[in-house]
Order: C-alpha cells, then sequence, then structure tokens
C-alpha cells in the first residue's frame, strides 16, 4: 500500500493486548533493531516477540517509548529484562508510566509488570541513530503530556504512537491529555512533514500525512 518494500529499514508489526496495540521492530540491513512501545501482555505474545528476534538473528540495541500509556508499556519489563538495552522516553511521560499500574487495575488486566525506569530522557529534535537506523524526536503532546514521535525522513514514515490516526486522532480525556496542545502538535508539527510520510500509529492501520492533513476531524476542534 505504501511501497515500503522499497525501504532500507525493514518495520515489523505486532499487534498485542486487549487494547489491540501496535508495536514496531525496526531493522536495518545489518540486522540491528529498534523496539517500539511493546505491547506484549500474555505470555504468548511475549514468547512470539521473543521468538521473532531470536530466529531472525536480530541485536536490539534501544526500547523507545512514544508515551506512557499502560498498552505501550506493559511489555518494557520482559524486554529489558531479555536484552541488556536503553529504555528512552520522554521525562514529561514519567508519571504516566508510573501511573499503568493503576490503569491496569482499572481495566482488570491482572499480573500487569510496572515498567523499569528510562535510562535515557529523550527531547525534541534530537537525532537517534542505532546501527543504520536513523530517527529524529518530535515532541507531540496532547495525547499525554510527554509524547513523541519518532521520524525517519530517509524513509519517510514517522511511528508516531496514538497522536494521528486513519480518519481519527488520539484521545485527550485521560490524565494529562489535552485537546488544544494535542490539536497544535498535529497541525504544527504532524502536519508540517512531507505529506508523503508514512504514518505508522499505535492502533489500527497506517495513514499518510498527506491524507489526513485535508481530512482528519482534529481540524474541527
Amino acid at each position: 500500500m505504501f511501497n515500503a518494500e522499497k525501504m532500507s529499514i525493514e518495520i515489523k508489526i505486532f499487534t498485542f493486548n486487549p487494547f489491540q496495540e501496535n508495536m514496531y521492530i525496526l531493522i536495518d540491513s545489518d540486522k540491528n533493531c529498534v523496539i517500539i512501545d511493546p505491547g506484549c501482555y500474555e505470555q504468548y505474545e511475549k514468547e512470539e516477540l521473543y521468538n521473532y528476534i531470536i530466529s531472525n538473528k536480530l541485536k536490539p540495541l534501544a526500547l523507545l517509548n512514544t508515551h506512557g500509556h499502560l498498552d505501550h508499556v506493559v511489555g518494557n519489563a520482559y524486554v529489558l529484562r531479555h536484552f541488556d538495552i536503553n529504555y528512552y522516553l520522554h521525562e514529561l511521560d514519567v508519571p504516566t508510566m508510573n501511573w499503568s499500574p493503576n490503569a491496569a487495575n482499572m481495566y482488570g488486566l491482572p499480573g500487569f509488570e510496572p515498567s523499569p525506569q528510562p535510562t535515557i530522557f529523550l527531547t525534541h529534535g534530537e537525532k537517534l541513530i542505532f546501527g543504520n537506523i536513523e530517527l529524529e524526536v518530535l515532541f507531540t503532546p496532547g495525547h499525554s503530556p510527554g509524547h513523541v514521535v519518532f521520524y525517519n525522513s530517509k524513509n519517510k514514515f514517522v511511528i508516531n504512537g496514538d497522536v494521528l490516526f486513519s480518519g481519527s486522532f488520539g484521545r485527550f480525556d485521560l490524565p494529562g491529555g489535552n485537546v488544544s496542545v494535542l490539536k497544535k502538535s498535529i497541525t504544527e508539527t504532524m502536519f508540517n512533514l512531507p505529506e508523503e510520510t508514512i504514518v505508522y500509529c499505535g492502533h489500527g492501520p497506517a495513514t499518510t500525512i498527506g491524507k489526513e492533513k485535508y481530512s482528519n476531524p482534529i481540524l474541527n476542534y
């Protein structure tokens, strides 16, 4: 659909947990990989993720979170226990991540394992390089206070967590959410990316900046 086969970075998508959250593994030609928003909750989901990494002889270099909501961090502890890598999160979303055990209780998810604390804080505009994978961090609050997205200009994609969705946008009624802030993040940051940029979402199918720029319902807020 988006000519992803022409990318120099392979993008593997898993859809996990009761919230049907999309987690991503970015893989370069040397089998270095970056794990983003591990949503593996059930034991079979954890094993599926681990077996994929091991069977493909991938070399994990980092764990990145777009934000700290329960469905995006539920697999953090498992990943960090099995792979000796740094964990990256924006400092403003540490309280969101720390509140996730309470959210697990609210949503009835027994056995939730709290995430370890980040080892490195993300900042807007910084470039992250892992092997041949280069990502620009863009600060996009509104769904949560410290939400970020990861933009790769060479391959024209963005891992955008819960900012934009195909024909929709992230919730703003959770703690720390704000629709005015979210709209600003979308219209002033996301919509300034090239229109051909593929938007890989935290839930549901991918979309493009061009499609959402002119039709997304956030424009009506």
